[in-house]
């Protein structure tokens, strides 16, 4: 089994959103957090972390569009209508107001929910997921210019490719979701002006050693208002939005979502009040 697997795997459901036949699974007992995982994963890249996660709270694990055992469908891999599909979850499991943690594909997911879903979720936490294309390094952007169909040999020693094999319902569709992948990291997207007026109460996360530098953090979290003066001796300084900015150390792009302090980071702040 890879180590991102949940040892509660295979305990999931479909709800049918927006052409989507959405694969979700729901963990613990609490207030509900819906949980977002990165590109060419699933919810299972959490399960390491489950435990900690489903200890005072209700987790919904969710498999987005052509991930894990949500079979693709005919559209294109939008971080908007993905958004869509987690607004409609919300709707069909009668969730109130839930607390969204997304890393990376699901963090940007996350932004699109609170930028255009506001009333239906309480706290987000957005976690490795730049708003600006040019954000990330030069290297990295010639990275995912390479990724397409032509790289699935090239994939098939990986945790993601392993992953893919083992729970999607059309296994053969990995080249696919390869192509979609690198169309949607094509392209170009600046969420600036549209993070400037989210109001959802938001906790911007980031490795110390992530895919855009710290600085692009620290500069969406004075978009929200943050950092733009002294906090003050009783807070009264903080962004006045309740946003928050944590950088974790010792992580990567590539396994912040498998940190303690990540989890101990994203529940402190939807337990915040």
């Amino acid at each position: 089994m890879s180590e991102w697997a949940s040892k509660d795997s295979g305990a999931g459901q479909y709800a049918d959103v927006n052409g989507v036949h959405l694969y979700y699974e729901v963990h613990g007992e609490g207030r509900p957090i819906v949980l977002l995982h990165g590109g060419l994963g699933s919810g299972e890249m959490f399960g390491p972390l489950l435990p900690t996660l489903t200890e005072h709270h209700r987790v919904v694990l969710v498999d987005l569009q052509g991930h894990g055992r949500t079979a693709d469908v005919d559209r294109p891999l939008d971080l908007g209508l993905m958004a869509d599909d987690v607004a409609a979850l919300i709707d069909h499991l009668g969730l109130d107001r839930p607390d969204v943690v997304g890393y990376s594909l699901g963090g940007g997911v996350g932004w699109h929910v609170a930028i255009g879903h506001p009333e239906k979720i309480r706290r987000l936490v957005t976690t490795s997921a730049h708003v600006r294309t040019e954000a990330i390094y030069p290297e990295m952007r010639a990275q995912q210019g390479q990724v397409s169909a032509a790289a699935a040999e090239f994939m098939k020693d990986t945790p993601m490719y392993e992953l893919y094999q083992r729970v999607a319902p059309r296994p053969d569709d990995f080249p696919q979701l390869l192509d979609k992948i690198g169309a949607l990291m094509a392209q170009p997207f600046d969420l600036s002006d549209e993070v400037r007026a989210v109001q959802v109460p938001t906790c911007v996360v980031a490795a110390d050693a992530d895919m855009a530098p710290p600085s692009h953090y620290v500069e969406v979290f004075g978009l929200l208002d943050g950092g733009l003066r002294d906090g003050g001796w009783m807070g009264e300084g903080r962004p006045k939005g309740g946003h928050a900015l944590a950088i974790v150390p010792g992580t990567t792009h590539y396994d912040i979502f498998l940190s303690p302090l990540w989890a101990e980071t994203a529940l402190a702040f939807v337990d915040a009040d």
